[in-house]
């Protein structure tokens, strides 16, 4: 049985078990949740806890090593990272102006259990970007203060890449550390489908059915973030500056999306995507081997949206007000947190944990989030990877007039 329809089954017994258990068995509701759900919960959070910082290393590291390789630097490469950090930025403004707008969190009748909770003072706008730049990176990561782990992670990256051959030993060290954390991150989301089950049981049973609707509203505020995104952002980019009509982009790079949406890998699905772009879109072969490999490393638009309405969900959860500096630092750490996202299922959730520790937020609360995460992984995957085909179409667009091969009008007989 595929994984995400473990995920489903799991959510849903533990919907139906904790709406059973909340009105006809409070008692026995409290004995499971304290030797069952709320162990079983703990320790699928507390395993992605234990790799939030060192996949932010190595991830960032080995994307910023790709980024600075002196021989993909240059006229392509300048405008494929500018329109990857401009989507970015827009999609999770996006995803915060729309959770401000619909209050998905708020007055969900959530008993957090912890009413003396307050986030944690933010620090003035200039102190927040002063303090990017760490003094001590390894004090950065044991404090797991993520900016600052970016931060060290980018130059690292850019090292690597600048000194070629000599430290080609690190490149493999990072390649090899990727590889080993990657492994554990498909290792934890094995035990994702128990883990959203005893979340999700522990949630309902202790909230209700206030907390299931406060669910389906973070839900479908997501999936409207992700719709208004791809249609208004992509639509406009495609149309404006790749020259090609949106509706026909869409119906050649279906096959694509269907495929990321089953997969929810955006890795998994670069030899797909990259086919249809080339075939179906008539990207050329030199732009889309650059663009969309590089896409699937630091363009998580949809990944960023979730970041962006589930920070302010929970915070609305716990009756949280986020400050103007916070929400930009919610805005800074997602967007440099893309670099790092990788194209893995799951993956979205472990940077979820940092936006929420850069915050000030309980990490816990991601619980409340997880039960419905792998069906808008699914969705924002297929978004992500739209962003990745869109801007391999405007750069092939761009480069005709430097001589680039010329961009026909797709066929759309597929």
């Amino acid at each position: 049985m595929k994984l995400s329809v473990q995920i489903i089954i799991g959510l849903i017994l533990g919907i139906i078990i904790g709406i059973v258990l909340n009105l006809f068995a409070a008692d026995l509701f409290s004995v499971l949740d304290k030797y069952v759900f709320g162990p079983v919960g703990t320790i699928f959070l507390n395993l992605i806890k234990m790799l939030v910082v060192p996949i932010v290393f190595f991830s960032i590291a080995l994307g910023a090593a790709g980024i600075g390789d002196p021989k993909k630097l240059g006229r392509i490469g300048g405008k494929t990272i500018g329109f990857f950090l401009i989507t970015t930025t827009i999609a999770i403004v996006i995803g915060l102006a729309l959770a401000y707008v619909i209050q998905p969190g708020a007055g969900g009748g959530f008993d957090t259990g912890q009413a003396n909770f307050e986030a944690e003072e933010a620090p003035p706008v200039v102190d927040t970007l002063l303090n990017i730049i760490p003094t001590n990176p390894i004090d950065a990561m044991a404090k797991e203060n993520m900016l600052q782990i970016i931060a060290f992670s980018i130059f690292v990256g850019f090292a690597v890449a600048m000194l070629g051959e000599k430290t080609k030993g690190v490149r493999r060290l990072l390649n090899e550390g990727n590889d080993i954390l990657m492994y554990l991150v498909n290792i934890v989301m094995v035990l994702a489908p128990y883990g959203a089950f005893a979340l999700i049981a522990s949630a309902v049973g202790n909230f209700g059915l206030d907390a299931l609707q406060a669910m389906g509203l973070y839900f479908g505020t997501v999936l409207l973030a992700l719709l208004l995104h791809a249609m208004i952002t992509y639509g406009t980019a495609i149309s404006t500056l790749g020259k090609m009509n949106p509706i026909k982009f869409f119906k050649a790079f279906a096959p694509a999306m269907t495929v990321a949406f089953s997969t929810s890998s955006s890795s998994g699905t670069l030899p797909v995507s990259m086919k249809t772009a080339q075939e179906n879109l008539n990207v050329p072969k030199q732009v889309s081997s650059f663009v969309q490999p590089l896409g699937a490393t630091i363009n998580m638009d949809g990944t960023a949206i979730m970041q962006g309405v589930a920070t302010v969900f929970i915070a609305q959860v716990y009756a949280v007000d986020l400050s103007v500096t916070q929400l930009i630092t919610v805005v800074l750490t997602a967007v440099l947190a893309s670099i790092g996202t990788a194209g893995v299922p799951g993956v979205g959730l472990i940077m979820l944990a940092m936006v929420l520790k850069q915050v000030g937020l309980p990490v816990e609360a991601i619980g409340l989030v997880l039960g419905v995460d792998r069906l808008l992984d699914m969705t924002r995957t297929a978004v992500n990877i739209s962003g990745d085909a869109a801007c391999a179409v405007i750069v092939a667009q761009s480069e005709e007039k430097h001589g680039g091969a010329p961009q026909k009008t797709p066929d759309l007989d597929i």
